[in-house]
């Protein structure tokens, strides 16, 4: 079965790829704001080959994903994420094998990285490919949401980081939590308003293991978390005061955080579309953090 370029690419959830890409973005930012970046070119070149290498990984991610979710019977004619699968407009085997294509070709770019910075990137990239291919097992046993803030809050910072530097820089870290917990927003939304039909497909998500009214009131907190941290960061001179532009996201975020109020009266309806709503977020938080310490950065 022959598809487009275009059809190939909607299968990665291209929406998604502002959670893998902002953290190198920060990341990037925040060394650059404390005069960590070395000079010329090299850094820029590591910078885009990061970027590259965490939407290959994050689409390889997303692709096994769906065909697991497929394969287990958690995306079915009634209740499904993805219809490709479903309704047959890709075959099972297609998904496994661009999965797989996607995984190589992002371990390739890492290995060239590797070869560019130091040994401390494989144990970083190892341990990140690891819990990408484990997604699926540790969702459907209530620990996606840590894995996913392992991954992309942890991993992608700290690995973005060492590629710069040549070196651990605990320091960026700080970056983390924020940046992690609007990404586990997205997952956490999408598994909220999922809770039924994973039920009934059998198996258990956080979201599922907290509760419906409890899942609703967290996401809730998601969108007020990452704003408290900027500012304590920034009270304790971790961060740049420029930083404090990423306070605008607050808008967003505001009314993620109203719509998700609304499942006291809507029940699960209230959560519909606040995954992709989050990974916007994403892009709107990340990116006026990173504006803000670039510009801290050339003064």
């Amino acid at each position: 079965m022959k598809h487009s370029v275009k059809e190939w690419f909607v299968v990665t959830r291209y929406w998604s790829f502002a959670v893998s890409t902002m953290p190198v973005i920060a990341t990037f930012a925040y060394l650059f704001s404390r005069g960590l970046i070395p000079g010329g070119f090299r850094p820029y070149l590591i910078l885009l080959l990061c970027l590259l290498g965490v939407v290959l990984l994050h689409s390889a991610g997303n692709v096994l994903s769906d065909w697991f979710d497929y394969r287990s019977g958690v995306d079915n004619e009634n209740a499904f994420a993805v219809p490709n699968l479903v309704f047959h407009k890709f075959e099972p085997k297609e998904y496994l094998r661009f999965s797989l294509i996607l995984f190589v070709a992002g371990i390739i770019v890492g290995l060239v990285i590797f070869k560019m910075t130091g040994p401390g990137l494989l144990l970083i990239g190892g341990i990140g490919v690891l819990l990408t291919m484990l997604y699926s097992f540790l969702k459907f046993n209530a620990l996606g949401d840590l894995d996913i803030f392992i991954i992309f809050g942890v991993l992608t910072v700290f690995g973005t980081a060492y590629a710069l530097t040549g070196r651990f820089c605990p320091e960026a870290l700080i970056l983390s939590l924020p940046i992690g917990i609007i990404t586990v927003s997205v997952l956490h939304a999408n598994n909220t308003y999922d809770t039924v039909s994973d039920r009934d497909a059998g198996i258990k998500t956080f979201a599922m293991a907290i509760g419906l009214k409890a899942s609703s009131i967290l996401y809730r907190a998601y969108m007020v978390i990452p704003f408290l941290c900027v500012i304590v960061s920034v009270i304790a001179g971790w961060l740049h005061p420029l930083a404090l532009i990423s306070l605008i996201a607050a808008v967003p975020a505001w009314k993620n955080f109203k719509k998700a109020a609304g499942f006291e009266k809507e029940g699960l309806e209230a959560m519909s579309g606040l995954d992709q709503a989050s990974a916007k977020l994403q892009m709107a938080f990340s990116g006026l953090l990173s504006i803000g310490l670039f510009i801290a950065g050339l003064l």
